[in-house]
């Protein structure tokens, strides 16, 4: 399965060929840099590791920085850290060594599963490797919404606008019986946080790609706001045609 590590930049609408006017996402979709590659002899599984967009090496996490050193996209792996069974000058030696190891500070980092593409650590993939007509499923968070009640969250239909309804409006009503079962269901509709919540949208069709500037344009709407990161991976229920 093709996958990468992209950003949502906006929507705008461009025109096929036949003249129809599509709406379409504009999805930066690389360049993503090849970190790791996982065997099923060393790791128990395959898998390919990619990182993508740029950060400031300080703020990286402590975890994050040793990964880094210990791959960063280099074949032969170095040691996560000094081996404790080295003692003085030479300990100190490796732990020096370890310390001066440079890495590339990167924001994003995601493990794709059965990896189609034949690819070793230190490549740098882009959106060449989809094509127009594929279709992609498309994972991202919602934008946040914060704290709603029932009729925004749930879009419940409220209460009477009239007779008596004594600001019941916007409200749910009853909850549960008092008597049989005696507390809230498990997995009630109620006020709470909106938003922010992982959605995937299926069987996306690629309009353009744009492998220069590394842009896909994508079909339709995608969950997140402009500037929040995407993972593009290639369709479940539509896979790429093999060549």
């Amino acid at each position: 399965m093709v996958g990468l590590l992209g950003k949502k930049l906006g929507q705008t609408r461009v025109y096929t060929e036949d003249g129809r006017s599509v709406s379409v996402t504009i999805v930066q979709a690389g360049p993503n840099q090849v970190l790791q590659c996982k065997t099923t002899d060393r790791d128990g599984y395959e898998s390919v590791q990619l990182g993508f967009d740029g950060q400031k090496e300080h703020r990286l996490s402590l975890p994050k920085r040793g990964h880094l050193k210990a791959h960063n996209g280099q074949e032969n792996y170095a040691p996560r850290s000094p081996s404790r069974t080295v003692k003085g000058k030479a300990r100190l030696a490796n732990r020096k060594a370890w310390d001066a190891r440079a890495i590339t500070p990167i924001r994003r980092i995601k493990e794709f599963r059965d990896f189609s593409l034949d690819v070793k650590p230190g490549d740098s993939i882009g959106a060449d490797v989809f094509e127009a007509g594929d279709y992609v499923d498309v994972i991202g968070k919602t934008k946040g919404r914060g704290f709603q009640g029932v009729v925004k969250r749930w879009n419940f239909g409220g209460g009477r606008g009239s007779h008596g309804s004594g600001g019941w409006r916007r409200r749910p009503g009853s909850i549960g019986a008092g008597s049989t079962p005696g507390h809230v269901i498990k997995g009630k509709q109620m006020p709470g946080h909106m938003g922010q919540a992982s959605r995937t949208v299926q069987n996306l069709e690629i309009i353009q790609v744009q492998s220069d500037d590394n842009l896909l344009l994508v079909k339709g709407a995608i969950p997140g706001a402009n500037g929040d990161y995407v993972v593009i991976r290639e369709s479940k229920k539509k896979p790429k045609k093999t060549k």
